[in-house]
């Protein structure tokens, strides 16, 4: 069993920077794949990155350019750097993992990457945008 835990959320300002962390407790395998969503009022849970256990990453596209998703193994932490922060980014960001590291070659928009894909969520953390 893992246990994944968000911090970092809070309101910025329109092209503010961010860097959300999401703590990894349990049994940690040695192979698996880890995401960051996000989901904003009444829209649907998207996928916005990924990284395997190789360090391995994808982004969508919108975001691209902007997030940076890494993983400090040392410290079972999966980090989200936010750039030039938009009021669109504005969300629930949730970080997840899953113990199949092939769940990282889905498409970050696709319900195998997501729902059927991850056996871990956090409860989230919430990113709000001022302009």
């Amino acid at each position: 069993q893992v246990q994944l835990e968000e911090s970092g959320g809070a309101s910025v300002q329109s092209g503010g920077s961010l860097r959300l962390s999401c703590t990894a407790s349990g049994y940690i395998a040695s192979s698996y794949c880890m995401g960051w969503f996000r989901e904003a009022p009444g829209e649907e849970r998207e996928g916005i990155a990924s990284i395997d256990s190789n360090g391995s990453t994808t982004y969508a596209n919108a975001v691209k350019g902007r997030f940076t998703i890494s993983l400090d193994k040392a410290k079972n932490t999966l980090y989200l750097q936010m750039n030039n922060l938009k009021p669109e980014d504005a969300a629930m960001y949730t970080c997840a993992a899953a113990t199949r590291i092939v769940v990282c070659l889905q498409p970050l928009t696709s319900y195998a990457f997501g729902r059927y894909g991850m056996d871990y969520w956090g409860k989230g953390t919430r990113v709000a945008i001022s302009s």
